[in-house]
């Protein structure tokens, strides 16, 4: 990888692992809807004129309802059920939770028999195993740092790691053909407009210095920001590679909630966050035999898996 690669890499390793730390901070005055409003609405006012200038959002008038039904997946149902699920549970085993999204990818993989569709995407026993280990740090992480009056909330972390994982998926079998900025501003956009009812109602009055920070860091450098170094990382070293910092984020999640909120350390992450990470890269690794097949189609479809 390049050094520009690199430094790609590690600032979206950084901006999608803020997320959950500045989400917390900001239910401190705010409702989970009303913090989606203002996150998306924000970041689609810099967005959507940027992809209309380029001439991005036309072609996607062709396929409007496959592009709500992913906004829906990816954004609007996700974003507001980790919100939900914040108030309840730490910002660091949140992270740590959402860290299971390669895992349900690769579930799903094996259904639908690829993301990509076309090749064959059955488990081998490595994968297997991957799934195993990954699953079991899941089970860990819930059981041991999970209060049954919390189960609601590990719930709604579940939700939003199905749909950060279904999300790419829809956009590569069904939106491929669109431009990704587009996709992404028209979502972020249609996402407040939907919202729009419920921060209108549930609006706060007052809001600390720290929150309306913590929004404008969503809005600004989680979102907006953060889908154009993407987009550059995804342009840099492919698809493929980019999507690796699936496995850092929930690591930045963890160090700034315990440094930052005081968040305890437990016996459930320190076993769990291991099992995840470990079963992740087991289970989404490429059987040997399709790495060339898959490597002539790295560049093809670019993958977007944020937090």
């Amino acid at each position: 990888m390049s050094k520009r690669g690199w430094l790609l890499f590690s600032a979206m390793a950084v901006i999608w692992g803020i997320p959950y730390l500045l989400i917390k901070v900001s239910l401190r005055d705010l409702t989970p809807g009303t913090l989606v409003f203002a996150r998306t609405g924000i970041a689609a006012i810099l967005l959507v004129p940027l992809a209309a200038r380029r001439g991005m959002l036309r072609p996607l008038l062709a396929k409007w309802r496959i592009l709500l039904l992913y906004t829906v997946i990816e954004i609007a149902g996700p974003w507001f059920l980790l919100s939900s699920a914040e108030q309840r549970l730490s910002s660091s085993l949140a992270g740590l939770l959402v860290a299971s999204v390669p895992l349900i990818g690769a579930i799903a993989a094996f259904i639908v028999g690829g993301v990509g569709g076309g090749h064959d995407d059955r488990p081998d026993g490595r994968r297997a195993v991957g799934l195993l280990i990954g699953l079991g740090g899941v089970a860990v992480l819930v059981g041991v740092d999970v209060s049954g009056s919390d189960a609601w909330a590990v719930v709604a972390i579940a939700f939003t790691a199905v749909g950060y994982a279904t999300g790419p998926m829809l956009i590569s079998r069904k939106l491929q053909d669109l431009p990704t900025l587009g996709v992404v501003a028209a979502s972020l956009a249609l996402t407040a407009i939907g919202y729009a009812p419920v921060a209108a109602t549930q609006w706060p009055k007052h809001m600390d210095a720290k929150v309306l920070g913590s929004i404008l860091g969503l809005a600004l450098i989680c979102t907006a920001l953060a889908f154009m170094v993407f987009f550059a990382l995804i342009a840099e070293v492919g698809p493929a590679r980019a999507t690796v910092i699936t496995y850092v984020n929930p690591a930045i999640a963890l160090l700034l909630g315990v440094l930052l909120l005081n968040e305890p350390f437990t016996v459930g992450i320190a076993i769990g966050f291991p099992l995840i990470l470990l079963g992740c890269f087991l289970a989404t690794s490429r059987n040997r035999s399709r790495r060339e097949s898959a490597e002539q189609h790295e560049n093809a479809i670019p993958e977007v898996a944020e937090a």
